[in-house]
């Protein structure tokens, strides 16, 4: 018999996706050490009760430059006042899980802020919080891993097993998180009719409630221009993809982001099919297993084993241990059982990322590597393997006043090469590049507030953005010059003039109309390199007026590896010399800058 007090709360905060796997993998470990186990996005949970939680486990990503994810803000907001007792979580041990990437300036802040405003409550940690990096070469369950080892240890000590109970042994294959119901023709008809009049019910009942596309319903855009960027010869392929988002009831401002549900490549997807011992064409129906996990919604139900496998599973993902820890059950093959499970030691992490973070092999790949053993995967397994296909987020390039009814985007189209045959292909990018746009309404979208926003006013804006860092920019001053504001300084950096200059039709086209002032880096046209940040200092004196004497904002949008370090650095040097300032009083200066949003960063890795 189990006591009553071995229960685990398992909170998550979630932008993507990807923590909420974490959180219900956890989950499932928790089980395996028969604790009774709630899992639920933080917004979601009575936020009340927390003060009768005994154990609580907290996965939240970071977002952003910094920011929480959209289902864990009211949860954090409540945390934050400041007439809650400093005592009221003194009955509640916990830990913290981050996911975040050291590229970024703000390395898993959200795990750090949390941890941190938890033990001001008087709540107990059971250790310092673990920092999932995506730089890592083994991805974020590096540190995770090891720290929920330490973790499980210490919980077992506060909470021993009854006599007699053991942690159930992972030799064991663990139930699925759902059960697959086949459907017969006749099953599907029925079904079908059901469907069709329930539909016709809730329409005779319910008025239309005109609400804006989100993650749970997404606009089907179409595509209407998919422009190359880069001069033929360059070695990267730069789109400026323009969707059509008439009659969508999508509103946006400069600075806001576009999300797109990506899709696996047909002949990824039909590569998949041929693994599977089953009909693409064969409609199927989830039912939920676990109280936890709950029915995707990004499928419909019932949902064909084709739509399953194109618009779900992320079989071009990296798979991670916890994928093999699985798969290893199912094998009838000794040499590949023996591999497998190689895999999940930790003698075997070197072996392990030789094979498949080295390379790159995806999931996929890894099936097609191990026979014996993906010909006995049962299929409702397959939603244990494989993680769901992650939305992605990408800078709106366009204006609202300017691109009326259109959304527009910069890619660069993922396309590499390692030691396997195959080239590595980016799952959205190259999804995106191969649309037909003759097909209508094929992309899912919506909108979400960025983590840049444009000056209430006419201040004056300087604007960092080199390579596809800049579509933020083309959004800002499409938008300023339809309202006649001529302050606009972008700052412009990338390989070659004739190579990769993005938009620059559009930025000429603005400096002749006096709408903007251009400075560009070509970094490999001349001997030495040239960047964005050499064209900062080059300006230093300007720079320092507008901001001192004019009020200007400033913003850098790019590539989350040096550049953002190196333009700071340069906006830092500007501060010391033209301000009088020490090293010290720069950095708060900078600082104060920050706080008062004149100085914003938005990068990606």
């Amino acid at each position: 018999m189990i006591e009553d007090d071995r229960k685990l709360l398992i909170l998550y905060g979630s932008q993507t996706g990807t923590a909420k796997d974490h959180a219900e993998r956890i989950a499932r470990e928790a089980q395996r050490r028969h604790f009774m186990v709630k899992v639920m996005a933080m917004d979601e949970y009575r936020i009340y009760n927390l003060i009768n939680e005994k154990l609580v486990l907290f996965v939240c990503a970071t977002t952003g430059q910094g920011d929480e994810p959209d289902n864990m803000k009211i949860f954090w907001r409540f945390l934050l006042r400041k007439n809650l007792p400093l005592d009221s979580l003194s009955q509640m041990s916990y830990g913290v899980i981050g996911l975040g990437d050291s590229s970024y300036l703000k390395f898993n802040v959200v795990a750090k802020k949390l941890h941190k405003r938890l033990l001001q409550l008087g709540a107990i940690a059971i250790l310092s919080p673990a920092l999932g990096d995506d730089q890592h070469e083994l991805g974020p369950d590096a540190a995770i891993d090891i720290w929920l080892t330490s973790f499980w240890n210490k919980v077992h000590i506060m909470y021993p097993l009854p006599p007699g109970v053991e942690i159930i042994s992972k030799e064991i294959l663990s139930p699925p998180r759902f059960r697959v119901q086949f459907l017969t023709y006749e099953e599907e008809k029925d079904l079908a009719d059901e469907v069709i009049e329930e539909n016709r019910a809730s329409l005779e009942t319910i008025p239309e409630v005109e609400s804006p596309p989100s993650q749970a319903s997404p606009f089907k855009a179409r595509m209407i221009g998919n422009e190359k960027m880069t001069a033929r010869s360059h070695f990267q392929d730069v789109r400026l993809i323009s969707f059509d988002i008439q009659g969508s009831k999508i509103e946006y401002r400069p600075g806001d982001v576009v999300v797109i549900y990506p899709q696996n490549l047909k002949e990824t997807s039909t590569e998949f099919l041929n693994l599977l011992d089953v009909s693409p064409d064969q409609k199927f129906i989830l039912h939920q297993e676990d109280l936890y996990s709950t029915l995707p919604t990004e499928l419909p139900q019932p949902c064909s084993v084709q739509e399953c496998v194109e618009r779900y599973w992320d079989i071009q993902s990296i798979p991670r241990r916890s994928f093999f820890e699985l798969l290893w059950h199912f094998s009838q093959d000794d040499l590949e059982r023996e591999k497998l499970q190689e895999f999940t030691t930790a003698e075997g992490q070197e072996e392990l990322y030789s094979y498949c973070n080295r390379p790159r092999r995806t999931v996929l790949e890894v099936l097609q590597d191990f026979p014996h053993t993906t010909q006995y995967i049962p299929f409702e397994y397959y939603f244990d393997l494989i993680p769901s296909i992650k939305p992605r987020a990408f800078s709106i390039a366009s204006s609202p006043t300017v691109h009326v009814g259109e959304i527009h985007i910069l890619i660069a189209i993922v396309n590499f090469k390692t030691r396997l045959q195959k080239p590595r292909l980016g799952l959205c990018s190259n999804w995106l590049a191969n649309i037909n746009m003759e097909d209508i309404n094929k992309i899912p979208l919506w909108v979400r507030k960025g983590s840049i926003t444009m000056p209430p006013d006419d201040d004056p804006v300087v604007m960092v953005g080199p390579g596809t860092g800049c579509a933020p920019f083309r959004s800002f001053i499409f938008e300023r010059a339809s309202r006649n504001i001529v302050s606009n300084y972008l700052f412009f950096g990338c390989r070659n003039k004739c190579g990769d200059f993005l938009c620059c039709r559009d930025w000429l086209s603005l400096v002749n109309s006096g709408m903007l002032h251009l400075f560009t880096a070509f970094s490999r046209d001349q001997e030495h390199k040239v960047y964005v940040q050499h064209k900062i200092l080059e300006q230093a004196q300007l720079l320092w007026d507008l901001i001192e004497e004019q009020g200007a904002w400033v913003y850098v949008a790019g590539n989350a590896k040096q550049m953002p370090i190196d333009v700071r650095k340069a906006f830092l040097k500007i501060v010391q010399e033209y301000g009088g300032k020490t090293d010290e009083q720069a950095e708060k200066y900078l600082k104060n800058l920050e706080l008062k949003k004149r100085f914003q960063m938005e990068i990606w890795s």
